[in-house]
């Protein structure tokens, strides 16, 4: 009987402890404890939720686009850009089969694309983030330095293929160009050659792919985003030389390193973003794009080596923006 009543003793005894204690977490809330009060406010708190934007596209755009991303993520931190390249033909692809946000392309969307994407559920909208010139660029120790819009059609086409018909030693012409995936292939195709290209030119997956060959061929002619002739400093890259471009043998020869003239050069080209659907306002893709255009984005524009968007090309834009 005693040690019934001793084991009861003892457990009244836990059970006042306990409820002590429990007293006292309840009243500890300044030391950071814990309390059903706290953990309902942290509860009632929203979460932000990370924004994630797909881009894909042409390779004249990889670099500005990701320097446009890097800067916009600055002051969006909670907003993840994936930009990558590939051609704008692969870029226009894979928008018209859902996987991205957005197609960079150097080219304007085709007809047959279009319908692709529709049939898809997907109506493409198409904004001009930028403007770029194509260079046309030889060994730095070839003597050519200029060349008529018809001599550089018929150099690519295959009719003209030895420097010595164009005024340079007797060597036979080099071609370096793009594959036909890339947007800058059909552009110079269709503005510049204006027929298919010779049989002979090599195909390079980018740019910087040609800017590497031409640099190592004394033979070898290329064609380059404007973006590529400079490096980070705004110097001249090494081992070229930047042909100067006359629209005819009556016109003048302008080169696209002399900033004045470059209002008239001949090739010219807008860069397109396509979007898969509206842009919608307050959507992460909306914001971006209207980074993009932003006096701010259009410094990067300029900063990347290209040109900033022409009053024609915002008009171009604000009437799609009216739709929205």
């Amino acid at each position: 009987m005693r040690r019934h009543i001793f084991l009861i003793s003892i457990l009244a005894s836990m059970i006042v402890l306990g409820i002590f204690m429990l007293g006292c977490s309840a009243q500890s809330t300044p030391t950071g404890e814990i309390t059903r009060e706290s953990v309902t406010q942290t509860a009632a708190k929203p979460v932000q939720k990370y924004q994630n934007i797909e881009i894909k596209g042409s390779d004249t755009l990889l670099q500005l686009v990701s320097n446009m991303a890097e800067a916009y993520s600055e002051d969006n931190s909670y907003t993840r850009i994936s930009v990558t390249g590939g051609g704008s033909g692969t870029g226009i692809a894979a928008l018209i089969n859902g996987e991205i946000d957005i197609a960079d392309a150097s080219r304007g969307i085709k007809d047959s694309e279009i319908r692709l994407a529709m049939d898809n559920g997907i109506l493409p909208w198409e904004f001009i983030i930028a403007r770029d010139m194509l260079s046309v660029i030889v060994h730095e120790n070839n003597p050519v330095e200029e060349l008529t819009m018809e001599q550089i059609g018929k150099i690519f086409k295959g009719e003209i293929t030895n420097w010595a018909q164009v005024g340079g030693p007797l060597q036979v012409i080099t071609l370096y160009g793009r594959q036909s995936t890339s947007g800058t292939y059909a552009f110079f195709m269709e503005h510049v050659v204006q027929d298919d290209y010779s049989p002979k030119m090599r195909n390079l997956e980018g740019n910087q792919a040609i800017l590497d060959a031409v640099t190592r061929d004394k033979t070898g002619i290329g064609y380059v985003g404007i973006g590529y002739l400079v490096d980070s400093n705004g110097n001249q890259v090494d081992g070229i030389n930047v042909i100067k471009v006359a629209q005819d043998k009556n016109s003048e020869y302008i080169s696209l390193l002399d900033t004045e003239q470059m209002a008239d050069y001949s090739i010219s080209r807008p860069l397109y973003q396509y979007f898969a659907g509206k842009p919608e306002h307050g959507s992460e893709t909306y914001a971006f794009l209207k980074f993009e255009l932003s006096n701010e984005g259009q410094r990067i524009v300029e900063k990347s080596g290209f040109v900033e968007i022409t009053p024609k090309d915002r008009k171009h834009n604000d009437d799609l923006f009216a739709k929205i």
